[in-house]
């Protein structure tokens, strides 16, 4: 079984739940990418995993001048 989470430079991602094929995996991933998240892929035993991470674009503060 996958692990849930992974610290990769100090940042951590979610496996998305799901085994995949080769292709498959590079597929997600690019669905995921164009989503907005960061995307890692692992192997595991002729399996593909895929790990992502929210990427924070903007943060708007309530108050604060724009």
């Amino acid at each position: 079984m996958a692990d849930n989470l992974k610290i990769i430079e100090n940042r951590k991602y979610m496996w998305d739940g799901r085994t995949y094929d080769e292709k498959g995996a590079k597929d997600a991933g690019e669905a995921y990418g164009k989503d907005g998240f960061d995307v890692k892929i692992f192997q595991d035993g002729g399996q593909h995993l895929v790990y992502t991470r929210r990427v924070v674009k903007e943060v708007k503060v309530e108050g604060a001048p724009a």
